[in-house]
């Protein structure tokens, strides 16, 4: 299995569209928030060179948009 680390907001609908997914199939994976945690964001905007959320970083490449990170999860879980 790929590293995995998924950053997000509070209050981000499309994130918490991914964290219900994530919660609906048991999908454990460290979870990033980039407004609680300033060294978060940092490490995301020098993974991905932005600040956008929701990113699933896959070792060490990051994946944007829900719709994209729900259809990988899909695809690629096997926890």
């Amino acid at each position: 299995m790929p590293k995995l680390s998924f950053y997000y907001f509070e209050g981000c609908p499309y994130c918490a569209r991914v964290r219900d997914y994530m919660a609906k199939n048991n999908i454990a994976i460290p979870l990033k928030d980039i407004r609680k945690n300033p060294s978060d964001r940092d490490e995301l905007i020098r993974i991905g060179g932005k600040n956008q959320v929701p990113c699933l970083v896959i070792d060490d490449k990051p994946l944007y948009e829900s719709t994209d990170i729900i259809a990988w999860l899909k695809k690629n879980w096997k926890g």
